[in-house]
């Protein structure tokens, strides 16, 4: 086991904003290309590959260990850094922030929860996880692709935003233990700590994506004044990638308003 995260650096000299991306499962450090092109040529981005995906394929860990090695790597930047994290990256994030407060100066959360808030609700979803990682190794990366994908999670995501190509390079070994370690079941709920959060926090959620919609606005009242909701219109779970232009405009105005 390694505890080295690879990551893929987008610099533009003389820049003074830094933000750090950690996507989602099946997902790698380049799926946040439509967002990074959104945001524009002044913003200087880190893409890290989670334990289990990419050229991360090999990393182990949960997603507090998850949270520390990202962590360690934004240390290393030595930048005030504002951390972006869709869904299991967005529970990475959350969990940095809350484990590692001295390393953010802001924290974006994009279709993301704060756990489950029951260990009924955390076994059942063990089991599901430990299901779904099985039918991984039994069918591989291919085959599982086409089942993840046409789950109704991702029914507002088009085929040519999906991509495929990119998500093939992971691994059934990787992927199973991502939803082995890093699935929500087996991540320690966070809710009883959002109030500790200081930094700025913006919740991003699609319009359509109801059941995020409803967890975002719980976590918004947790967390308290610091925390903003933004709706991106017409778009699902991926509203970052299905209207990457709205969803870098909000980004950029909360960055202005929110963060020095």
């Amino acid at each position: 086991m390694t505890d080295s995260l690879h990551y893929a650096t987008v610099r533009r000299p003389g820049n003074s904003r830094h933000l750090a991306f950690v996507h989602g499962f099946t997902q790698t450090s380049r799926s946040w290309t439509p967002l990074l092109a959104a945001l524009g040529d002044d913003i200087d981005a880190t893409c890290l590959d989670a334990p289990g995906h990419g050229d991360s394929a090999l990393v182990r860990g949960g997603v507090s260990r998850s949270a520390t090695l990202v962590a360690n790597r934004i240390r290393e930047i030595d930048r005030p850094t504002v951390l972006v994290g869709y869904s299991m990256g967005g529970r990475i994030a959350l969990d940095l922030a809350v484990r590692h407060p001295d390393v953010l100066s802001g924290l974006v959360l994009i279709g993301a929860t704060a756990g489950l808030r029951t260990e009924v609700e955390r076994t059942e979803r063990r089991q599901l996880d430990e299901e779904l990682a099985r039918r991984i190794e039994s069918i591989g990366v291919e085959g599982f692709l086409d089942e993840w994908l046409a789950q109704e999670l991702f029914a507002t995501l088009a085929p040519e935003l999906r991509d495929r190509g990119d998500r093939l390079r992971n691994t059934a070994a990787g992927l199973a233990a991502s939803l082995r370690e890093c699935g929500v079941g087996s991540q320690e709920p966070l809710w009883d700590r959002l109030s500790s959060l200081r930094v700025p926090v913006l919740l991003i959620v699609g319009e359509l994506d109801t059941k995020f919609r409803a967890i975002a606005e719980q976590m918004r009242a947790s967390i308290g004044a610091n925390a903003t909701i933004e709706v991106i219109g017409r778009a699902g779970h991926t509203a970052h990638l299905e209207r990457p232009s709205d969803a870098a405009g909000v980004v950029r105005r909360w960055l202005e308003a929110e963060v020095p």
